[in-house]
């Protein structure tokens, strides 16, 4: 063994001592930079200069997480169950998180009218008659917020808006568009009557009818489009064309004629807004078939199948005013009501007195030509004189309808269109023709009215009401 003098023992703790004091100064050295470097990277931004009080427990990288936003259908990482905060330190540090843009939320595209297949319902509002923005608005906003329609029909008369060539009153149509986009209604114009100026030579003036010159009715439907772009959302193009007194003509009653100026209107309005619901004019349900003053509504349509009408259309035009006689019953089921005052349904049976019937014939005579086109209602509802002082001349029929038959009706009928595979848009006759006519028991629309005297919502309002806040729930259509 090597004996260690005093002075090899002093030199060797001088030695261990320094060594001991470098690797100290190292090791803190180290330490102190690796702290450093793990809290400026942990730390979220902020909190340094803000106050924001530590959360012990927390783990780094979940703070971190908080930052970016998940996905609404990912859960929060385990490690940071959502109940560890209490809630007055969560509201602290999401105080001091950088403000993130939200996620941009997946839009789903509107679709374009034509292009909604969906069974629909309107009804036909009457601009408020004194031009007063607030009155209108006012019934606009029934339909839309209480009713909950999403569709209005209003008919446009040619012969006002332009009674000269190229001099327009669009006043009605400047007050009711507003409306409709107010409370996001789509509007349905059925345009009629050509005026003065437009119609043959030597036809009589007196009656409506249609334009000598479909160019005309042509321009006067584009520049309807034109002042109004993307408000116009479907067209009905003429009014019971199968009736005289709506298609009086030097060359008479013709479904080849009426095909003409449905194609040239068709073929104009698609070449601007292929977005638009092209409806032929709706047929008057008739038992008249002379060929002069009328022609059957299931042999006219035969004959617009014939003349190739079909192919200019979006939708079948068809109107059904329900006289005395349910909804649901066909017009060769032995059907009498032996307490109706009117008793042409029971005595002279014919497809016309039955909404069902008048439909299903429309319908099956379109399939049989091998067409899928839907029909379009741009005008149904039954007639109650119930709570009136008097019924219109040749409406006898509204005294034997009671105002509960009205509404059970409007709403049977409404199913049987949803249910049924052929019907897409149901407009009701009518909303508030009442009020605007002051009730008179002459004007053959008050008894349709679903607004009684006194301002008063007829029962058939409240069963509207509530059938279509549930179709809207059951189709997800809310």
């Amino acid at each position: 063994m090597t004996t260690v003098t005093r002075q090899q023992y002093l030199r060797a703790r001088r030695q261990m001592r320094g060594f001991i004091l470098v690797w100290t100064f190292i090791t803190l050295s180290v330490g102190l930079s690796t702290f450093l470097a793990i809290y400026f990277t942990y730390t979220p931004p902020g909190n340094a200069d803000t106050g924001t009080p530590f959360v012990p427990g927390a783990p780094a990288q979940a703070v971190v997480m908080q930052v970016t936003p998940l996905p609404t259908n990912t859960a929060l990482p385990t490690a940071l169950p959502t109940n560890t905060l209490p809630a007055t330190v969560e509201a602290q540090a999401a105080a001091t998180l950088p403000a993130t843009e939200p996620p941009t939320p997946t839009i789903k595209p509107t679709l374009r009218p034509v292009d909604n297949k969906n069974f629909q319902v309107g009804i036909q509002v009457q601009h408020s008659l004194d031009f007063n923005k607030e009155n209108n608005d006012g019934y606009f906003r029934s339909v839309g917020n209480d009713l909950n329609l999403r569709w209005v029909k209003t008919q446009v008369s040619w012969e006002l808006i332009e009674p000269e060539r190229d001099v327009y009153d669009w006043s009605k149509m400047d007050l009711i568009v507003p409306s409709t986009q107010l409370f996001d209604i789509k509007l349905m114009t059925s345009i009629v009557a050509a005026p003065k100026w437009a119609r043959e030579p030597g036809v009589n003036l007196e009656e409506h009818g249609p334009p000598a010159n479909n160019q005309d009715f042509v321009s006067f439907v584009l520049k309807m489009i034109e002042r109004y772009p993307g408000s116009i959302h479907a067209i009905e193009v003429w009014n019971e064309m199968n009736l005289d007194r709506e298609w009086t003509s030097t060359r008479g009653l013709s479904a080849l004629n009426y095909t003409a100026l449905l194609r040239d209107v068709y073929t104009a309005v698609k070449a601007v807004d292929p977005g638009i619901i092209i409806i032929s004019g709706a047929l008057s349900p008739t038992g008249l078939d002379n060929g002069i003053n009328a022609i059957d509504d299931f042999r006219y349509t035969e004959q617009l199948i014939q003349a190739g009408a079909l192919n200019y259309m979006d939708c079948y035009g068809a109107h059904h005013n329900g006289i005395n006689f349910p909804a649901l019953r066909r017009y060769d089921e032995g059907y009498n009501d032996p307490t109706a005052i009117f008793r042409g349904p029971f005595d002279n049976p014919h497809h016309s007195w039955s909404f069902r019937s008048t439909l299903e014939g429309y319908a099956q005579r379109i399939r049989n030509s091998g067409s899928d086109k839907k029909l379009c209602l741009t005008e149904f509802g039954w007639p109650s004189a119930e709570g009136l002082e008097g019924y219109p001349p040749g409406f006898e029929f509204a005294q034997d309808n009671t105002l509960a038959e009205q509404a059970q009706w409007t709403t049977e009928a409404l199913s049987f269109m949803e249910e049924s595979d052929f019907v897409w848009l149901a407009f009701i006759w009518n909303f508030n023709y009442g009020p605007l006519a002051g009730w008179s028991k002459d004007n053959d629309n008050v008894v349709y009215s679903l607004i009684g005297p006194g301002f008063n919502f007829r029962p058939a309002y409240d069963a509207i009401r509530d059938w279509q806040a549930a179709y809207l729930e059951r189709s997800g259509q809310n």
